[in-house]
């Protein structure tokens, strides 16, 4: 069996035919050709066992955490804004519980108030630091205080109190059937007359669904810089989806130029050389950036009582 899959492996990433391996290592005729022979061998067959065993273990314990700052420059206190009778975290947080590929759920906070609220409606709290610069890194400041190990860590926006927990297990089931990425993600089709919006971060991806680039700026661009209506622009969602370990080298990884030019953190991954898989989905973008957001969230939560 373990021969079969060996075998399927290099035909599949043709690296090497097993079979052919194996006739042409009895007709070499010098110990130096067997030498090197085995020691492609020996290469090949580790990056196969490797593949086989990520393949088979599919990353399975998975970690959601939902960072929470109170002192959000552009607005402050905006996890306990109420929407719809409930404060915006835990309406976040009950989209989170109903997904099915999570284990266990936590909000990572650095603030007392929130941590309050939010143990008030049942959800675990971790404290984390106050001078966290980002969710990723607050994300891994929550699975590292945690008693149990993860093999994945979701970051679920906290201004998503529409988030459908489907979209949460359709990104963490593409990070499991990719072992050869350590992050997931999900983008939805963008409005044409928002391609040019620099509050958007569009993707472009391979032909195998990994990410090229993400940028605030309009990606593909043609030559005349005008949008084309033939074209799907994909619109980057939220949702970040992250092998825990590396989740646990992301913050020492040195910031990048692209990363600091367009001030997204998923460039670093992409500059360091790390494959992040994108998945489309089905995704009205429905966030809260600022005040204005919320009757308009409040409306579709009238509208669809059923669904929140």
């Amino acid at each position: 069996k373990p021969y079969k899959k060996l075998n399927c492996f290099f035909v599949e990433h043709s690296t090497y035919n097993f079979n052919d391996f194996l006739s042409q290592l009895t007709s070499v005729s010098t110990h130096r050709d067997i030498s090197n022979r085995v020691s492609t061998m020996v290469l090949g067959i580790q990056t196969a066992i490797n593949f086989i065993l990520r393949k088979k273990k599919l990353r399975s314990k998975v970690l959601g955490v939902i960072p929470a700052r109170y002192d959000s420059t552009r607005y402050p206190g905006k996890p306990l804004v109420m929407i719809a009778g409930k404060p915006m975290i835990q309406r976040t947080w009950e989209q989170a519980m109903k997904c099915k590929k999570c284990d266990k759920i936590v909000v990572a906070t650095d603030d007392e108030r929130i941590k309050k609220v939010c143990e008030g409606f049942g959800a675990t709290v971790v404290m984390t630091a106050y001078d966290i610069p980002n969710g990723t890194e607050r994300c891994n400041a929550a699975q590292l205080q945690l008693a149990e190990k993860y093999d994945i860590v979701v970051n679920i926006q906290g201004d998503e109190p529409l988030i459908e927990p489907e979209i949460i297990d359709a990104v963490v089931e593409a990070l499991q059937q990719s072992p050869d990425a350590v992050y997931s993600t999900a983008c939805t089709t963008l409005a044409h007359e928002e391609v040019k919006n620099l509050g958007r971060v569009k993707c472009v991806t391979d032909k195998d669904g990994y990410a090229i680039y993400f940028s605030r700026g309009m990606i593909p661009c043609n030559k005349k810089g005008e949008v084309n209506p033939k074209i799907q622009y994909k619109l980057h969602l939220g949702l970040q989806c992250y092998d825990a370990n590396f989740l646990k080298v992301y913050g020492d990884l040195p910031s990048t130029p692209l990363q600091l030019e367009e001030d997204l953190e998923q460039l670093k991954c992409l500059e360091n050389g790390y494959k992040i898989k994108v998945i489309m989905v089905d995704h009205c973008a429905h966030g809260v950036d600022n005040p204005e957001d919320v009757p308009s969230v409040e409306r579709i939560i009238k509208e669809n009582p059923h669904l929140f």
